[in-house]
Formats: C-alpha cells, structure tokens, sequence
C-alpha cells in the first residue's frame, strides 16, 4: 500500500522531534517534512507535497488558525490539529481542519504512548476524509475539487487529494457559514412532549456537522441527547460552543440532569451516558468509563438507552465518522420503532458510521447534512 505522507508543523523544537521521531516508526507513514512555523509551512507544502499534516495551533507569528484560513483554499489537505486544551481547536474545525488530538501535558510515558496512539489513529483516518473547505471568492467547487478561477498563486501543478475536497458545511470561527448560517427553522406545526426525544450521534467531523444541524432548529423543539466523540475537557467548551450559536439550550450533561423541551445534553468526554426513565419525561445517566464500541462515550451506549427506553418516540440521527459506532443501537431503535436518519455520503467528512448504519438497515432516510433539520421538523409534525 501507498504510504501516507505526513508533514509536521510545529514550533518546539522538542515536541516537533518527538512526533518526526515516532511518527516516522510508523510502517505506514513517511514523515516527508517539518515546518517551524507557518509562513515555514506554506512554503515547504508545495515541496513536500504531504498527504496529512499535523499543526500545532499556538505559534509565533502566524496562528495555525490563520495558518489554515490561507492554506486550506490553496492546498486542500487533511489536517489533523495536536494542540493543548484551547478552546480555539474548535474555530480551526471550522476553518477546515478535519481532527484534533490534545498534547500530553506532562512526561508520564503512558499518556505519550496513548496520546500517540490516538495521533496515528487520527492521521489514518485523515487520510481518507473528505476536506469541507470554507468558500472563498476565487474558488469554486466542481466535481469534489477545488479549483481557481484565476491562476494567481499557481501551486506548481500539484493539487493535492482533489477528489476529497468539498464545500464547507460548518460554521466558520464567527459563527457562520461563508455564505451566512441557513435559516432556524419554523417550530410551527411542531408538536413538543416531554415523552420525546432526538438522539445525535457523530465522531470525524461531528463537531461542525453537530453545530450545522443544530443551529437550524428553533428553541420550541422535545429534548435532545447527543454524542460526539471528544476527550475530557473539550466537551464542555463544545456545549459553550453550541450553546453560543443555538436557539436551544445546550450544556454538558451532567448525572442526574433531568432532559426537557428546548434543552440538548451532550455527553461528557470519557464518560457513557444513558438515556433514563423519569416519571413522565426522561433524565440522564452519565457513568461507567468502559469504552463499548471502542469509544467513550460511545453512540451506541447512547442509541442502546434511547431503543429501550423512548422506543417509538424517538428520533435518532447519525452523522460523519470513522467506524461502526452507533451503527447496532441506531438499528434497535429502528427495530423498537424510531424513526432515524443517516447522513449521506456527500456531505460526510467520513462516510464510516452513516455507512455502517446504512447497511445494516437502521437508516429510514438518509438526506445531506444542511436537509437534516428539515427532515427531522417534517417527522415531528407528523406526529
């Protein structure tokens, strides 16, 4: 197989030593270059001509946030950000960075062997995904690829990964979309109970697919329980996040926490949560650190409690990510009478876990990610 070639842009010189130094022991990797800095980074792109980069997002001069809002347009590659805990992960996310991986914050060898690990699962599956790119005036999106309407800034012929380049669903760091955010929809119609539920399911790229889906949907609206994988300390700054730019409230869920109308949960990183029974109305569980599924959370977790507990009250939604999580308990909720959604290979940044769902006959519709909302409205109408 074709090695994936890697180029790490990082201003340490020791931590930049270690990841050239490990990532190189890698069978499958060949670590084709390094960057100190970012005007070091675009200037050795063209060069290097890398699959992945890995980037840091503090650095002198240049930000790798502003980094990436200049490169991306330019040369579309997958980038996997390996930052300290920073809230500013997630405007990179929007800039069109595909993943990110938390530095270890001290010398224990087994937090390095794990963060490591976690690093070269996230290159691999960086590889394959598909760069959503913000649009740009001088860009246009033809056919999966990126292509300039002038040739100013000539890339020398290179292009890399063309076919997986792809239009921007998400929000940029201000909160929009390039051509502004989509229209919160109407909650006209909408029939809203306390015995109702939306489960939302996501891994790679679930972040800005997450944010998509939600910021359409109008405050009036039965509660919602979400799972995205994230480690520890991200997911509360991501439900400060999401709870910025939605109509609804959204928060970390925390044990105990009664779900309502108008309120999302989302699971805390390294943490299961459950969906529980509460008179007439539901609460949250949220224990156990066991990974199911080889995550944790994990989405099946999740999906699994909504199956037994809503049954055909629910709606469940399964979005972009590497893997088969979710896939089982989005079926058992199907089975027990849900009606769930999966996102469609277009506007995936990784058509793993909507796929795996397909195929196995959990998926009553699937619909893009920007049509999900609509579909979702229209179901609860019905009802």
């Amino acid at each position: 197989m074709k090695k994936i070639r890697v180029m790490v842009v990082d201003d340490s010189l020791m931590f930049r030593t270690f990841l050239v130094s490990n990532l190189s022991k890698e069978s499958n990797f060949e670590v084709v270059g390094f960057a100190i800095n970012a005007m070091d980074a675009m200037n050795k792109i063209p060069l290097y001509k890398p699959d992945v980069l890995t980037l840091d997002i503090e650095m002198p001069g240049m930000t790798g946030l502003e980094f990436l809002k200049q490169m991306l347009p330019k040369y579309p590659l997958p980038v996997v950000l390996v930052s300290s805990l920073n809230v500013r992960v997630f405007d990179a996310l929007s800039a069109g960075a595909v993943d990110f991986v938390r530095k270890p914050d001290n010398e224990n060898n087994i937090k390095k062997n794990m963060f490591l690990s976690t690093l070269v699962g996230k290159i691999n599956i960086a590889a394959q995904a598909r760069v959503h790119l913000p649009t740009a005036e001088g860009f246009v999106i033809a056919d999966g690829a990126v292509t300039r309407k002038s040739t100013s800034g000539n890339t020398g012929g290179w292009t890399p990964r063309p076919s997986n380049a792809s239009s921007s669903f998400g929000a940029s760091s201000s909160g929009t979309t390039a051509g502004g955010p989509p229209p919160v929809l109407s909650s006209s119609g909408v029939s809203v109970n306390d015995d109702m539920v939306l489960a939302i399911g996501a891994s790679t790229g679930g972040t800005e697919a997450i944010l998509a889906v939600m910021r359409q949907f109008p405050a009036k609206m039965p509660g919602i329980v979400i799972t995205q994988h994230m480690p520890p300390g991200f997911t509360s700054m991501y439900a400060e996040r999401l709870n910025r730019f939605c109509q609804m409230e959204v928060r970390e869920a925390k044990h105990g926490d009664r779900l309502y109308p108008g309120l999302a949960l989302l699971a805390p990183g390294g943490v299961q949560m459950r969906l529980v029974r509460m008179g007439s109305g539901y609460s949250v569980s949220c224990m156990g650190s066991d990974k199911v599924s080889g995550h944790c959370p994990s989405v099946d977790v999740l999906f699994d409690s909504v199956a037994s507990i809503a049954r055909d009250k629910a709606i469940g939604v399964i979005l972009t990510g590497m893997g088969a999580d979710g896939a089982a308990g989005l079926l058992r909720m199907r089975k027990n009478g849900a009606y769930t959604i999966g996102q469609d290979r277009e506007s995936c940044v990784v058509y793993g876990m909507p796929m795996e769902a397909y195929k196995a006959g959990a998926v009553c519709t699937q619909a893009s990610l920007l049509s999900i909302p609509s579909a979702v409205m229209a179901k609860l109408s019905k009802k």
